[in-house]
């Protein structure tokens, strides 16, 4: 019952596009500046949406790229940013992320290995009176159609430490997601980039799903 309530909760969503001509279900890859390579993992995105179609039979559209000052920012509820460089908001762009994020957007931020020192810095920038915080394995996010009872799984060795699922809460609801230490994005793209096993690719785009439904099951409420 729960699922099935997303489900419709995300159709009405898909019948209610701000901006004629643009799919609202998809997944806008961030363009950031910095230097860092915010165009990594190319057939992530493309993989995970049609996951999510084949999975939900939902209608989901191309994968899309957006920057913070595009006017159409707030058509896409999800936002990915990832790269394994430098992230840099200028002013306008840190107060149209904030603007976003507290109009019902989401955020989520993938480390790819050597974005986190920048992207710690910048979203501080964003929302500097909030803290990073680890999102509770209770939360929706980890349930709200597949179960992850431990938490954001590990895809990628990166450093060795364990995953963390760390966010950001305004009013409750989970604005910014950052998946530290699993490298989310290289489990959703084809398989022969990463040689990751079919296990491996599954729990990756399993928690890239959740992450997509809860981000729209929120921008409805």
């Amino acid at each position: 019952m729960k699922v099935l309530l997303v489900l419709l909760s995300v159709l009405v969503v898909a019948a209610s596009s701000p901006v004629e001509g643009r799919p609202e279900l998809t997944i806008a890859q961030l363009q950031y500046e910095g230097g860092g390579d915010w165009y990594a993992n190319p057939s992530g995105v493309p993989n995970l949406l049609a996951f999510i179609g084949e999975r939900t039979g939902l209608p989901v559209g191309r994968a899309a790229q957006v920057r913070l000052t595009d006017p159409g920012l707030r058509a896409f509820p999800y936002l990915y940013l990832t790269g394994h460089g430098n992230v840099a908001f200028s002013d306008a762009e840190a107060r149209a992320l904030r603007e976003y994020l507290e109009s019902g957007g989401f955020l989520h931020a993938d480390d790819n290995y050597g974005l986190d020192e920048s992207f710690r810095r910048e979203i501080r920038k964003v929302w500097p009176d909030a803290e990073l915080v680890e999102v509770p394995h209770d939360h929706a996010v980890y349930h709200i159609f597949y179960e992850f009872p431990e938490g954001l799984p590990k895809i990628h060795l990166h450093d060795g430490k364990p995953a963390q699922g760390l966010g950001i809460f305004h009013r409750g609801r989970l604005v910014v997601y950052y998946s530290y230490e699993s490298d989310l994005g290289d489990g959703w793209e084809d398989a022969e980039v990463h040689d990751n096993p079919p296990e491996t690719r599954e729990r990756a785009l399993r928690m890239g799903l959740n992450l997509f439904l809860y981000a729209l099951s929120q921008a409805v409420t």
